[in-house]
C-alpha cells in the first residue's frame, strides 16, 4: 500500500502538485537559478556555487533532496573605460529533485546569458536583462513499486508479475525563461534590488503519458504552468559594521502562491579579509484558490570570509501537515565562491 501511495504521488507531481518547482530558503544564495538577470552580476570575473536541500523527511521513509550547481562568469563590455561600465554574464546551472527510495528524479540543465547596462557615470545603477534556456528530464524507476495483483497471498510481492499499464519511465522536455533586474548600489551606502522573472514562458508539455497516448482518443495532458515571481531587497548600513537587508521574495504559478518575508543582518567581524557574520529569520505563506496560511519559519546564519560564503538554513513547518514534531522542516545548505573579485566595486546584488 506504501508504494501505492507513493506512485500515486509521483505522478501526482506531474499534476497539480508539480505547479511548484523546486526552491531554496536561502534564496539569494541561488541567483542563477532566482532570475536569469543576475547572471554574472557581481564584483569579480566568476562565481561558483552548490546547493542542497532536505525536506519531507517526517513524510518519506527517504528524504526528498534537492541539488543545484551553477557557474556564471563576468565580462566588461569595455573594461578600460571607467564610466558607465557596461558587462554581460555567462552561466549555467545544473539541477536535481530527487526521491532516492524510488529512484524518481527530476534533472535540468539551463544555460543562459545577461546584459548589464550602467546607468550611471559612478556605475552604482544598473539595469540587467537576462534569458535561460534548457532542457529538463523526469525519471522514474517501475523496479522499485510493488502493486496489488503482484501480491502471492502469503504476506510477500512478488517481482515482475504485475499486469499495469505504465507509462515510459522517461521524459524530457525543452525550458525557457527571462528576467529583470535593477540594482542601485552605492558603495557604503543604502541600497535597493528590485527584479521580475518569468520561468517556463513556453508552457511545456511534462506529462510521462503525453507519448503514450500521442495519435489516440484519449489524450493525457499535462502543462507546466508558468512563473512569475518578483523580490524586493534593500540594504541598509546600520553604522559601519552591522548592515540589514529587509526583503520579500514571492512567486505565483497556477493556483498556487508562495511569499517570503523577512531580513538578513550582516556584522562585519574583519575588515582587511571582509570576513562577515549572517543571521536571517523569514515567514513563508502559501496560497492557492482555495485557502491561504502561513507555512513555515526559516531561520538562517552564513559565515563569509573575504571570497567564500558557507550558509546553512532550516525551515520549520508551520502548518497542519506537520505530525511528528521532532521530524518535521528541511535543512539547507550552500556554498559559494567568488573568483578574482574586486574590493573597489561596489556590490550590485545581495550574496546572502
Amino acid at each position: 500500500m506504501k508504494h501505492i501511495f507513493t506512485l500515486v504521488l509521483l505522478f501526482t507531481l506531474g499534476g497539480s502538485l508539480s505547479a511548484q518547482d523546486y526552491h531554496f530558503s536561502q534564496f539569494f544564495s541561488n541567483p542563477v537559478s532566482l532570475n536569469p538577470s543576475l547572471i554574472g552580476l557581481f564584483p569579480g570575473r566568476y562565481r561558483v556555487s552548490f546547493a542542497n536541500r532536505s525536506q519531507w523527511g517526517q513524510t518519506l521513509e527517504t528524504p526528498f533532496t534537492t541539488t543545484a550547481f551553477a557557474a556564471d562568469f563576468h565580462y566588461y563590455v569595455n573594461p578600460k573605460k571607467r564610466q558607465y561600465k557596461d558587462a554581460f554574464g555567462v552561466g549555467v546551472v545544473f539541477a536535481s529533485d530527487r526521491l532516492s527510495e524510488f529512484n524518481y528524479s527530476v534533472n535540468q540543465i539551463m544555460v543562459g546569458g545577461a546584459f548589464h547596462k550602467s546607468l550611471d557615470p559612478r556605475n552604482n545603477q544598473t539595469l540587467s536583462l537576462g534569458f535561460q534556456l534548457g532542457v529538463v528530464q523526469r525519471n522514474v524507476s517501475y523496479d522499485q513499486l510493488s502493486f496489488e495483483d503482484s501480491f502471492d497471498g502469503t504476506s510477500t510481492y512478488v517481482d515482475g508479475l504485475s499486469g499495469e499499464e505504465l507509462p515510459i519511465n522517461n521524459y524530457a522536455f525543452g525550458d525557457y525563461q527571462i528576467g529583470l533586474n535593477y540594482a542601485y548600489a552605492p558603495k557604503n551606502a543604502a541600497g535597493i534590488f528590485v527584479g521580475l522573472a518569468l520561468h517556463h514562458f513556453n508552457e511545456p508539455e511534462q506529462s510521462f503519458y503525453a507519448e503514450a497516448t500521442a495519435g489516440e482518443d484519449i489524450e493525457v495532458t499535462n502543462i507546466l504552468d508558468r512563473r512569475y515571481s518578483g523580490y524586493l531587497n534593500f540594504r541598509l548600513p546600520v553604522g559601519r559594521e552591522v548592515e540589514l537587508s529587509p526583503r520579500i521574495y514571492a512567486f505565483a504559478q497556477g493556483p498556487h502562491t508562495v511569499a517570503n518575508l523577512g531580513s538578513n543582518i550582516r556584522f562585519l567581524m574583519n575588515d582587511s579579509n571582509g570576513a562577515a557574520f549572517h543571521l536571517g529569520a523569514y515567514l513563508r505563506t502559501v496560497g492557492s484558490e482555495e485557502e491561504f496560511g502561513i507555512d513555515s519559519a526559516v531561520a538562517a546564519m552564513g559565515l563569509e570570509i573575504s571570497n567564500f560564503l558557507l550558509g546553512f538554513s532550516y525551515d520549520i513547518g508551520l502548518n497542519g501537515l506537520q505530525t511528528n514534531r521532532r521530524h518535521q522542516g528541511a535543512f539547507e545548505i550552500n556554498i559559494a565562491y567568488l573568483g578574482q573579485s574586486d574590493d573597489d566595486e561596489s556590490v550590485p546584488c545581495p550574496k546572502f
